[in-house]
């Protein structure tokens, strides 16, 4: 994606090797069956590596990296479609409790998340809000020092898993507001909190999460009441770039398979790569992943700078990754044939990752749009 440092160097070279070694894809079949969420042992050996807290400043016991590294963890991560809920744990609830809990959470649960023993799911998607952040009908009602929460939250990450859920409830303004949102961290086995755990497509697990009349005291606000939005839309775009990167690992992965089939798949006494229309098919899928891995990189680097570039450039880098996941993903299975719809061989599997990357966080459609309201000049008339 960019050009490393001796440090990211070391970091991506060990999470290959170790993922290499320990999630190939039969294994990864043999832990889904085993777990209806993921593997404990496998989450602590990434605690053990200090892959938690690889975003975390050094003075709470973290790495001391930012989303470069956060992104090169998510590419090796998409090399071996590993269903371990690092996206929402650690990319999204971690970055949330760090820049928004008050000084005593925030110590406690951020050593908690690095060891392994708390993870986080973060609740802002409702029935009707598509892909909008803003779009909150969940409501927080205030109750003498604490608040009152009642709504229902969709398609959850990690809900069922979580020890905390992060929610974007309304506390003022109209249901489509970026003002008026504010983020409660809620213990899962607070009263009134259910939560219908379910596996995706692609192997993680969610939940639809319900909120009856759940009592919350004021310390369990993230950031500031009625300023949630902002927390919220920066780590969301974080997590945006992050599954950009997970997605460029799949890809990866896709051509490198596809590849090895066509050399070793023998029609009429030769490799059928010797075909020029599959050569040219080949070639196409190799240009879409790369601009796809040329915006990510752009993408991290906006996220260095001033807001609205890096909500524009975050948004160029989904709508080219969104489209090259479904259009490599879609290929490999076509060039690699019949047995690229067998649930025993892995690339139907990386197109099913692909195609979720693809609309987590907002489609192609979606971010086309965001990038174009961010993305005119200073005197636009709009």
């Amino acid at each position: 994606m960019f050009v490393l440092s001796e440090e990211q160097q070391l970091i991506q070279d060990s999470a290959r090797k170790l993922l290499d070694a320990d999630y190939e894809f039969e294994q990864r079949k043999q832990r889904l069956a085993a777990s209806p969420t993921f593997d404990a042992d496998v989450w602590r050996h990434f605690a053990e590596l200090g892959w938690l807290g690889i975003a975390l400043p050094e003075d709470d016991g973290g790495f001391g990296g930012d989303i470069a590294e956060l992104a090169l963890i998510g590419q090796e991560l998409g090399r071996r479609i590993v269903v371990e809920p690092f996206l929402s744990t650690v990319v999204l609830g971690g970055d949330l409790v760090a820049t928004g809990a008050n000084a005593e959470l925030r110590t406690r649960l951020l050593a908690e998340m690095m060891s392994g023993d708390t993870q986080f799911a973060v609740a802002v998607a409702e029935p009707a809000s598509r892909y909008e952040l803003a779009r909150v009908t969940t409501t927080a009602t205030r109750q003498g020092d604490g608040f009152i929460l009642s709504g229902k939250k969709s398609v959850v990450l990690n809900a069922a898993s979580a020890n905390y859920i992060i929610v974007a409830a309304r506390t003022s303004g109209d249901v489509a507001s970026d003002r008026g949102i504010t983020l409660f961290l809620v213990p899962v086995d607070t009263a009134g909190v259910r939560v219908a755990g379910f596996r995706l497509n692609d192997g993680h697990h969610a939940g639809d999460v319900t909120l009856a009349n759940v009592k919350l005291e004021a310390n369990h606000v993230l950031g500031e009441v009625d300023q949630g939005f902002d927390l919220l839309e920066a780590s969301v775009d974080k997590a945006t770039v992050v599954a950009c990167a997970e997605a460029l690992g799949a890809m990866d992965m896709v051509m490198e398979m596809t590849a090895e089939y066509l050399q070793t798949r023998v029609q009429f006494g030769r490799p059928i790569s010797t075909n020029q229309a599959l050569k040219f098919r080949m070639v196409d899928m190799h240009y879409a992943l790369e601009e796809a891995r040329s915006l990510t990189a752009g993408a991290i680097h906006a996220l260095h700078g001033e807001r609205g570039a890096a909500r524009a450039m975050v948004s160029a880098a989904k709508v080219q990754t969104g489209k090259a996941a479904r259009f490599v993903g879609q290929e490999g299975i076509q060039l690699h044939g019949a047995i690229g719809m067998t649930e025993d061989y892995a690339v139907g599997h990386y197109y099913k990752r692909l195609e979720t990357l693809r609309m987590l966080f907002g489609d192609p459609e979606y971010h086309l749009a965001r990038y174009g309201r961010w993305n005119r000049p200073a005197n636009h008339p709009g």
